[in-house]
């Protein structure tokens, strides 16, 4: 990296990191650690910071713990192992130990499946079976179609989540699902259903795939999804089961 660049990406730094100052109870404060709430750059600066904490130490936990696979997405963190060899306990106490201010819980899988993301995991004695998930509190709230909104604001949902089923590769059964749960989400909110069209994308191992040539790691895609600041690390663990 240029040295110019360089000097300017560190003045930044220090400009952003130590001039946070808000107020509470008509006092002036500035914060002493940490990132602003809600700051364009606290995301950026946050991932950088994870992303070399990973660089550093993430190897050597992989190794030292038999860790199968590794995914994270800002806080969230889906650890694939085998149970046989790897106790998710020493995997927890050692990543508690990779920085003072920060805190990771863990969520072991219940019933052969995890969330993760958007994503429900499932798991079976021969694959894995994702379909979507949604929290306890959703609600199937959308702008209605007889609003004055603009139409391509009311039809914004519609489309991500016909991307959504479009995009992720459900077995076809849980496709299904999916595309009920849409269905009824329109009719609650007013939207003809033949507005829309969908296809379903087989999943991934009906596909022809090309030869495996070392043992298979496990893939799991999600798409972005924002977290708040400050949250709790989260580490969701999943026993891997070989046959």
């Amino acid at each position: 990296m240029d040295p110019q660049i360089r000097r300017e990406l560190l003045n930044w730094y220090d400009t952003i990191t130590h001039e946070n100052y808000f107020s509470n109870n008509e006092k002036i404060l500035i914060q002493q650690d940490g990132l602003a709430m809600g700051a364009p750059s606290s995301g950026p600066i946050a991932e950088f910071f994870l992303q070399n904490l990973e660089d550093t130490h993430l190897t050597h936990l992989r190794n030292k713990h038999n860790i199968t696979a590794y995914f994270r997405y800002v806080d969230d963190i889906l650890i694939i192992y085998d149970f046989r060899h790897t106790d998710i306990k020493n995997i927890l106490e050692d990543f508690n130990t990779l920085h003072l201010n920060m805190n990771f819980t863990a969520e072991p899988e219940s019933n052969n499946q995890i969330n993760f993301l958007d994503i429900t995991v499932h798991k079976t004695p021969t694959k894995w079976i994702t379909s979507i998930y949604r929290k306890p509190s959703f609600t199937d709230s959308i702008i209605p179609y007889s609003s004055n909104h603009p139409p391509q604001h009311k039809h914004a949902a519609i489309r991500y989540l016909y991307n959504r089923l479009n995009t992720y590769h459900l077995q076809h059964d849980k496709f299904k699902e999916e595309q009920d749960t849409i269905h009824d989400i329109m009719r609650n909110n007013g939207f003809p259903i033949h507005t829309h069209t969908h296809t379903h994308i087989p999943p991934r191992d009906s596909l022809p795939q090309p030869p495996a040539r070392n043992q298979k790691e496990p893939h799991i895609n999600g798409p972005p999804s924002r977290t708040s600041a400050g949250r709790p690390r989260l580490l969701r663990t999943y026993s891997k089961r070989e046959t």
